[in-house]
């Protein structure tokens, strides 16, 4: 196993460690929970460097990291939502997105086609995991409203942008 895909390995790991941490509760529990995420988002950046620059880039890696990004994305976001600390709908947004993605991304490659990762992705990928990690400091309120609009006009933005530059991916007579 490469580099890159250790990496990616290694954040699949560490989801349940950050879930474990968050749902254990202790003293200064939000403080190692974040600490791991934001280990887990540092691996993200690590291992799509390195399978990059290293020629790396393996059916695994591109199949692993994306799954690994949205589990640990929509761990946190959930673990807000049951805290009352981001709403349902914001959550559903990025899961929404997330699904429809994947499915058009499914359909490109029915057809011979494979989307790749988008600036705008790799944006609302950014924006989520330092958003996400930030919230785990104690914030004002509208600091919090900051961050679920950035997420989640992020995430809507790409989304879209997904749709429309690879309309054309889509066979609808299939």
């Amino acid at each position: 196993m490469n580099t890159a895909n250790k990496l990616t390995m290694f954040r699949v790991l560490l989801i349940p460690v950050f879930l474990t941490v968050l749902y254990i509760g202790f003293d200064g529990s939000d403080y190692a929970a974040m600490a791991v995420f934001a280990l887990a988002g540092l691996t993200d950046i690590a291992d799509g460097y390195i399978a990059r620059s290293r020629g790396q880039v393996t059916d695994f890696g591109a199949f692993m990291d994306p799954l690994a990004d949205k589990v640990l994305v929509v761990s946190a976001m959930l673990w807000f939502v049951a805290q009352g600390i981001i709403p349902a709908w914001a959550a559903l947004v990025v899961i929404i997105r997330d699904f429809m993605v994947t499915g058009l991304r499914l359909v490109a490659v029915g057809n011979g086609r494979v989307i790749a990762a988008a600036v705008s992705g790799k944006v609302k990928t950014a924006v989520t995991m330092v958003c996400l990690t930030v919230m785990f400091l104690p914030l004002q309120p509208w600091m919090i409203h900051i961050c679920v609009a950035a997420i989640t006009v992020t995430t809507v933005v790409s989304g879209a942008e997904y749709f429309i530059k690879n309309k054309d991916a889509m066979n609808w007579e299939k």
